[in-house]
């Protein structure tokens, strides 16, 4: 579809124009405030680059609907809608740990179709097409080739609420046992990210919104991994609960998770 590899070279100068500027202004947040809670934070620098990222859709494709995580819904008529995160891992962001990102996955009639995730620390680039491959600026990646959860590098990333920290520290000590090492970096996309390109083997997390998968999910798929729910059933953007991994441990890792 022409019209797709128009959207996603859209997505990816939207992305790059956002992230150079959350870089640039790392040191210069004049405004953090709180969501829902003490630890859900927004900055002034969220908000602008989401801001960036709908004028350039809006400019080109005014019909298209957008969900964007500080903005919210905005309703259009032309089958895509843009789900976007402008900064994801802003508590990264706000004390100045380089591990964050911007995400935007647009959706076609339900399914995701394109997405893209820009590291500016890094500057790099993942992408993907849905059929076209996976690829980290202009180089093909895929899932690794590891086995064995006891041979692999684990991600995962802890809910905001009480509750949901209480669970994902069992489920991180389940998994701890018998996995190589865990890592909680702060950010789901780029996790998923790291997935793709056999950095992790899997990952999994739950309390997200489609904003944190959206581009992530496609991007580990079109590498050739497999992304599930907890219980092993099909995902999508708008479930809480993500397990992706790179197809060979996925088995293993969700029954250490359900155990």
């Amino acid at each position: 579809m022409r019209e797709l590899s128009r959207i996603k070279k859209l997505a990816v100068e939207a992305a790059e124009e956002a992230g150079r500027y959350a870089l640039l202004h790392m040191e210069k947040i004049s405004k953090i405030a709180r969501k829902k809670g003490y630890n859900d934070l927004v900055t002034d620098v969220d908000r602008h680059c989401e801001r960036i990222i709908i004028k350039r859709i809006k400019k080109d494709f005014p019909d298209h609907s957008i969900l964007a995580e500080e903005s919210g819904g905005d309703t259009g008529d032309g089958g895509f809608c843009w789900i976007i995160d402008p900064v994801d891992g802003t508590t990264n962001y706000v004390h100045g740990f380089p591990f964050f990102c911007t995400s935007i996955g647009v959706m076609f009639e339900g399914a995701i179709s394109a997405g893209v995730v820009y590291d500016p620390s890094r500057r790099e680039l993942f992408s993907a097409e849905k059929n076209k491959g996976a690829f980290l600026n202009r180089n093909r990646i895929n899932v690794s080739g590891m086995a064995r959860v006891r041979d692999s590098l684990i991600a995962t990333g802890f809910a905001y609420k009480a509750s949901g920290r209480t669970r994902g520290l069992t489920y991180f000590n389940r998994v701890l046992r018998h996995a190589q090492a865990i890592r909680r970096a702060g950010s789901a996309a780029l996790d998923l990210c790291y997935a793709a390109c056999g950095r992790f083997d899997g990952f999994w997390e739950f309390g997200l919104n489609p904003w944190d998968t959206a581009a992530g999910r496609l991007i580990v798929e079109e590498a050739g991994g497999t992304v599930t729910t907890l219980d092993g059933g099909p995902f999508d953007v708008f479930q809480k609960e993500i397990v992706a991994s790179n197809g060979k441990i996925h088995k293993e890792l969700l029954h250490l998770l359900n155990c």
